[in-house]
């Protein structure tokens, strides 16, 4: 096991009103620190969903670990073949290469601190995904960006059946 040793001079403050924002209700990211800004430690990003809203589909990472922590609200929140609603305050912590997706319950909205340790240049893939939502590029373009920002997609039947109220 390796240990990262963060190097990064000064404390890293982000303040509520000057962190940029990613897209527009039911959906918002809220863009909190970047690989960069803390020598390599931590990418944060807080996700707001409303009403049952997705939020990530089925996708693993390699050479990170997620943590997801509930601010407020119900999420369901796929892990490896395991979907779990986690409620505010909950906190669920995925490993690297095991598939994870999140989203708001049905019927519920989410507010979710996302943490990816190491980190990783995270701000410009949620950048890249604002501009398929708004049609500037197409969803096939993910596919040539899943190594840059070690985000690989997947498929996950307990994931589907969960989200469209199916039993598994």
């Amino acid at each position: 096991m390796s240990l990262v040793v963060p190097r990064f001079a000064d404390s890293v403050i982000v303040r509520s009103a000057d962190a940029e924002v990613i897209g527009r209700t039911p959906t918002t990211i809220r863009l909190l620190a970047d690989s960069s800004a803390t020598g390599g430690a931590l990418s944060a990003q807080r996700v707001t969903l409303t009403d049952g809203a997705d939020g990530a589909a089925p996708h693993h990472h390699a050479g990170s670990a997620e943590l997801f922590y509930l601010l407020d609200g119900r999420a369901q929140l796929l892990s490896g073949d395991e979907v779990v609603t986690a409620e505010r305050g909950d906190l669920v912590i995925v490993p690297p290469g095991l598939a994870h997706a999140f989203a708001a319950a049905p019927g519920h909205d989410a507010d979710i601190l996302i943490v990816i340790t190491p980190g990783v240049e995270r701000f410009e893939y949620f950048r890249h995904l604002e501009r398929i939502a708004y049609g500037k590029q197409p969803l096939e373009s993910l596919l040539e960006v899943q190594e840059l920002y070690d985000n690989h997609l997947r498929t996950s039947a307990a994931w589907n059946a969960a989200r469209s109220g199916r039993a598994v």
